[in-house]
């Protein structure tokens, strides 16, 4: 498997990386199945494993990594993150000082390695100061425990605040992003992977196979089962557009799976996918479309089903900012309008 450049890093990655969310309890239960998992995967030339400390809950995929890294540390660029709930405490998440530094001797400690190869922040932190993110994660790559840092579902304006908060004050820059990316969910393509490419960034996309619709295996789902699956299995415009990708793949002689991952790492701002197999027959599937890329026809095809920059629905574990969920971040209380009106006119508004 061929290599490419992780932004501006000089670490080569293959185009495939190998995603650990579902070995442990919540995926696959057996740590030796998915050790061997693991290193089928390296066998075969990927020398991405990615996971995070929330994975698994109480760290259990980082333990199986780690397993699985025995002997094999060198072959491998290890890439976590921090962030997420490791417990029921206010401060036992996030991304200031006092959590990073102790997240970062957790999962060293059960990944049983003595440095990381990129620290990510698993999602943005509105509550904290980037600047505050950035010097603590500064230090850790000082202190020879970290060699890159990148961030994960960050919106394109983060992107930039970061990267101007390491220029003003010479700390050590962002050099990834990992965001969702698909043929069915395309939205990145308009400012993201753009913003990526102008500051050098590395790209690691996740959900290539847009939470298994894309693997052509996934069939409509019925009304008695509307209470229980994620909304992105029962949103109605996603099954039509993967109706009308079935096709498109039978023509090119492809699966829908090899076509979309295929698709996924077309783009020249992605450097890699990341891929989650449960099973090792899962991989094995994933890995035998390695080697395809789609033609210019194709990607016209897929255009017209998908246009460029659009999104088919949300997914259900993206990230979506504060003043989108929040109402209290979108109106103004009755007396800030009034405050506001006075303001501007000078004159008190009439009472009621």
């Amino acid at each position: 498997m061929f290599t490419r450049p992780l932004g501006r890093t000089g670490i080569q990655v293959s185009p495939y990386s190998l995603g650990t969310m579902m070995f442990g309890p919540y995926g696959n239960a057996d740590p030796d199945d998915c050790v061997r998992i693991i290193h089928r995967a390296l066998d075969a030339g990927i020398n991405v494993i990615d996971t995070a400390d929330v994975y698994g809950g109480d760290g259990a995929t980082e333990r199986i990594v780690g397993q699985a890294l025995r002997g094999r540390r060198d072959d491998v660029v290890l890439a976590t993150k921090f962030n997420g709930p490791m417990g029921p405490g206010p401060n036992q998440r996030g991304s200031s000082r006092r959590y990073i530094v102790t997240a970062l001797e957790a999962s060293l400690r059960r990944l049983g390695v003595d440095h990381i190869d990129l620290y990510q922040m698993h999602h943005p932190d509105p509550g904290t100061d980037i600047e505050e993110t950035l010097d603590a994660l500064n230090d850790l790559i000082r202190a020879g425990k970290v060699r890159a840092i990148g961030h994960s579902s960050l919106p394109a304006p983060e992107i930039v605040e970061a990267q101007g908060v390491s220029e003003r004050r010479g700390l050590a820059r962002f050099r990834t992003e990992q965001p969702p990316y698909s043929i069915l969910n395309r939205g990145i393509e308009r400012d993201v992977l753009p913003v990526c490419a102008r500051y050098g960034l590395g790209t690691l996309v996740w959900s290539p196979l847009a939470m298994g619709l894309l693997t052509g295996r996934t069939g409509k789902v019925s009304a008695a089962r509307l209470h229980w699956v994620p909304r992105h299995m029962t949103d109605q415009a996603k099954h039509d557009a993967v109706d009308r990708l079935r096709p498109i793949a039978a023509r090119a002689g492809l699966s829908l799976t090899h076509m979309a991952l295929a698709f996924a790492v077309t783009h020249p701002a992605v450097t890699s996918a990341v891929i989650g197999p449960r099973t090792m027959a899962h991989l094995d599937d994933l890995l035998a479309g390695a080697a395809i890329t789609l033609t210019d026809d194709i990607l016209d095809e897929i255009d017209e089903v998908v246009p460029p920059g659009v999104d088919v629905g949300p997914l259900d574990v993206a990230y979506v900012p504060p003043a989108l969920t929040r109402p209290d971040l979108r109106r103004r209380r009755p007396d800030e309008r009034a405050a506001a009106e006075e303001g501007a006119t000078g004159v008190t508004p009439p009472a009621g």
